[in-house]
Formats: C-alpha cells, structure tokens, sequence
C-alpha cells in the first residue's frame, strides 16, 4: 500500500527566498530592513544548533513551537538583548512563519500557535534631547581639518534635516539641492519612500564647502555624497564609525558645556530636531511628514511639550473666579425671591 505520509518541510529551506525575494522585491522593504530580518532568523539558526541542539538540515517547521520561540525569547535576554530588541527578532520570525505558512497551508496551525507569543513589555521612559548650549558645544568640537569638516558636516545635516542617520549616509551628490533660496536633499527612506526634506541655507553654505573639497576632479570617483576610502575601495560609510566620532565629540564639548548628556548618539539628533520642531509651533503631521513616518503615533514619541508650553496651557484655563457669570437676574428682587422659593 502506498505511504502518502509527507514529513514537514525543513524550517530553514525558505528563507532564501524569504530574505533575497520576498522582503526586498515583493514587498519593497530596505535594504536595512532585510538586513534586521536576516540577523534575527541567523540568531534563530544559532539557538537552534547551540542550545536546542538541531542541525540546520533537520530543524523542521513543526519543532518550531510556541515554547521552541519562548526560549529563543530567553537565550536573546540572557545575550543581554534590550526587550525592544527582542521584540524585533520575534516579530522578524513571525512575518518568516506568516510567509512559510501562505505557501504551505499545513503550516497554518503552527504560524498561529507562534503568532501568539507575546512581546515584551518595554518600559516607557522619557527620550534625551540635546539642549541648544549641548548641541553648539558639539558642533564646535570637530578640527578645522579635512576629516574634521567631513565630520562637522554630517552631524550639522543630521541636525537639520532630522533625517535618519542611515538615510544621511545613504545620500548621493545628486540628492542635494543647494541653489537657491529654497535648498534641500532628497531622502530615501524606509521601505523605499522617497521624501523631500528642506534645509537651512546656513546648512547648504556647509554643504557646498564640504562638496567642493571632496568631490572633484582629483577625488574619488563616487556618487556618494559621503564615503570611505578602504585599501583604494571606495564605500558607504558605515554607522558605525558616525557613532564613534559624536560619542567623542560630545564627550569632549563636556568638559566645557557640563549640559551635554552622556551616551550621545547620532539617532539623538533627530529626536532633539523633532522635538523643537513641534515645541516651536509646527503641527505634528507636518513633523511627522518630515520624519518620514508613515504613523502619526510614532511621531507622538517626540510630541514632549516644552516647560513654557505647560505654562501657557495652564494660564489659557480661565479660573472658576473668572468663569463665574454675573446673574442675570441681579437686581430684579422678585425674580430672585421667586428663585430661592420665596413669595
């Protein structure tokens, strides 16, 4: 007689197309976004072999159990996994299993048993801005050399424009518009969005000088506004290296502005420009239009109303002394004896 019994297919043998078809041509996701999804399911395939013990040729979908992803949950707090993160992961293995289970419908039951792992709870604490003294003091940190210029200006583009650190370095020479009196760049941003987000013309005079050092004709051939220059390969600077010259910068400009926060980073620079931003009277759509947030509750996140905001919606309330209406009948005896049941 013949066996119609199918084993379940391997965990791991649609990721390829998840990750190199799916994500980025199907759904137009970012590079970056990939990228995000790509280390979660690598640190999945670690657990697995590490501590579940299950090769990548014999894990299968159906040994992915709601307890197989709560123990995942646990090794990525025990590698010291902020829980924002760690709801990163889960979410980047849930949209995996969504997408198995829509190609093979005897995943369903499996997909909905790991759609119901919770996230975890993320405590909710005020974001670090970056006062007005702290950012000058910053700014005014990079040397008058050629690297300094270089650095001085990302940190004033990524200030300004309140764009996304990937974004900035994502830029190429001809995403700047800087004639005129009306300058600005044109982002790329998540999911493939283009956006247009204007700029200040002191910020475009900074540009300028920062385009004519590094791009000419003696300078690397590159489209990129800003790049590396490795052992004669040219290449997008990386994140990294932006977040080790602010840290620097802001940890010098403390020994003069005593206001700098600790632990500054290039995604603070947003925050601080978003922030003013709406503390200065711009709506919060339009703010969120120029962050490229497809939600308008993402944006609420920088929405911290300023001291004197407090103020002037706490003096705009009328008192009940002077809510208090004059009577309209004072002055007319008997309608008011009439209204306190008297004759």
């Amino acid at each position: 007689m013949k066996n119609n019994h199918r084993s379940a297919p391997l965990f791991f043998s649609m990721t390829y197309e998840f990750l190199e078809v799916y994500l980025p041509k199907q759904c137009g996701r970012s590079p970056h976004t990939v990228e995000s999804y790509r280390d979660a399911l690598s640190l999945f395939r670690r657990y697995i072999l590490n501590t579940v013990g299950i090769s990548i040729g014999k894990f299968e979908f159906t040994e992915c159990t709601r307890e197989c992803v709560l123990g995942f949950m646990n090794y990525l707090s025990e590698l010291k996994s902020k829980p924002s993160t760690r709801n990163q992961r889960l979410a980047a293995l849930k949209s995996y299993f969504m997408f198995a289970a829509d190609k093979d419908i005897s995943l369903q039951s499996n997909e909905l048993e790991v759609k119901r792992v919770p996230q975890c709870r993320v405590p909710k604490t005020d974001k670090t801005v970056i006062p007005e003294d702290a950012m000058t003091a910053i700014l005014q940190q990079p040397p008058n050399t050629k690297m300094g210029l270089r650095d001085r200006t990302i940190m004033i583009l990524l200030y300004d424009s309140g764009t996304r650190l990937a974004e900035v370095l994502g830029l190429n020479v001809s995403d700047v518009v800087i004639d005129g009196d009306n300058p600005y760049i044109r982002v790329n941003g998540k999911g493939s969005k283009q956006r247009i987000v204007p700029i200040l013309v002191k910020t475009a005079a900074h540009l300028a000088h920062y385009i004519s050092v590094y791009h000419t004709s003696e300078r690397p051939d590159t489209d990129l506004l800003f790049f590396t220059v490795i052992k004669n390969v040219i290449g997008m600077m990386s994140e990294g290296n932006v977040e080790r010259f602010v840290k620097e910068y802001a940890r010098k400009a403390q020994s003069s502005c005593p206001s700098v926060p600790d632990h500054v980073h290039p995604h603070m620079f947003r925050r601080t420009r978003a922030t003013q931003l709406y503390q200065n009277g711009v709506s919060l759509p339009l703010v969120s239009r120029l962050l490229g947030h497809v939600s308008l509750e993402t944006t609420r996140l920088y929405a911290k109303p300023s001291t004197k905001m407090l103020r002037d919606a706490i003096e705009s309330v009328e008192t009940s002394e002077e809510k208090a209406v004059k009577p309209i009948w004072e002055g007319d005896e008997a309608m008011m004896a009439k209204l306190s049941g008297l004759r």
